[in-house]
């Protein structure tokens, strides 16, 4: 893996490898680092995952890129540090871009989640913007195209697939909310991604040994969340720390609070960098 800074604008297409950047690799609540939201890129094809409250106003400073560049989104879950710019992202595109050519974006969501998503959160903000081509309100269709992961298990930790243009995904159910559940099918839906067969991205979850264990051999490098302290819906450091040695110098530590230069995380590969280009071989 290489990592390089990202010195003026970051391109949303590369010569075809697998290059994922964070626009924040804060906690909800980080004031210094932003939320914890991603750009996947490879070949002519990017997918934003995650925009949640900060990244509308970390996307350019930190990437160079303009909201409007943006084609393609995969939320991970409703989280407002996952979805919160979301509504912007989505406004700004039907109202600045496409007037100017530019498509509807396109959101890549399983048939579970498409629904849970408009109606518990995004309709309050998008359904009566404008009349509906056949109806008096807004629908998801008035403003997204989309394409569904492909159900490949859904007994036990349920999983989806897709390729998507040249990205390989396979969504996994994580177990992060809320605090009292014991395992995923107890949870409310919430994802995490193997990228391209070699890059395993938690999204938010509790610690789960035997989702780890399942990827292990699966993944060359772990984007995990990770809090200081004691956490009842996400994994923290010293539960991460039970795992072997050689696996911890492939995990790099996302989702961390402002206060990171406080603890020491010299046992794992690094913490998620914001505004650096992680490109895989």
């Amino acid at each position: 893996m290489k990592k390089i800074k990202i010195e003026d604008k970051l391109s949303l297409r590369n010569e075809g490898k697998l290059e994922i950047v964070f626009i924040g690799s804060g906690t909800a609540f980080s004031e210094s680092l932003g939320n914890n939201n991603i750009i996947i890129i490879k070949g002519d094809t990017h997918i934003l995952v995650d925009f949640g409250l900060t990244a509308p106003f970390a996307l350019k400073p930190v990437t160079g890129v303009d909201i409007l560049d943006i084609e393609n989104v995969l939320p991970t879950h409703s989280h407002s540090d996952h979805i919160g710019g979301l509504e912007y992202l989505t406004l700004k595109n039907r109202y600045f871009g496409q007037p100017n050519g530019k498509p509807r974006l396109t959101m890549i969501i399983p048939d579970e989640y498409r629904n849970v998503l408009w109606e518990e959160s995004l309709k309050g903000g998008l359904r009566y913007n404008e009349l509906g081509k056949y109806e008096n309100e807004m629908s998801f269709d008035s403003y997204f195209d989309y394409v569904t992961p492909e159900l490949i298990k859904k007994d036990g930790r349920v999983k989806h697939h897709i390729n998507f243009k040249g990205i390989n995904l396979e969504f996994f159910h994580t177990n992060h909310i809320p605090g009292q559940a014991v395992k995923t099918e107890d949870a409310f839906i919430t994802y995490g991604l193997l990228i391209d067969s070699k890059v395993f991205f938690s999204g938010d979850t509790k610690f789960d040994k035997e989702l780890i264990d399942e990827y292990e051999d699966k993944a060359e490098y772990f984007f995990h969340d990770c809090s200081f302290a004691p956490n009842p819906v996400h994994a923290d450091i010293d539960s991460l720390r039970t795992l072997p040695e050689d696996l911890k110098k492939k995990i790099i530590l996302m989702h961390y609070g402002d206060d990171y230069a406080n603890h020491d995380h010299s046992d794992f590969y690094g913490l998620a960098v914001p505004g650096v280009r992680y490109i895989f071989d």
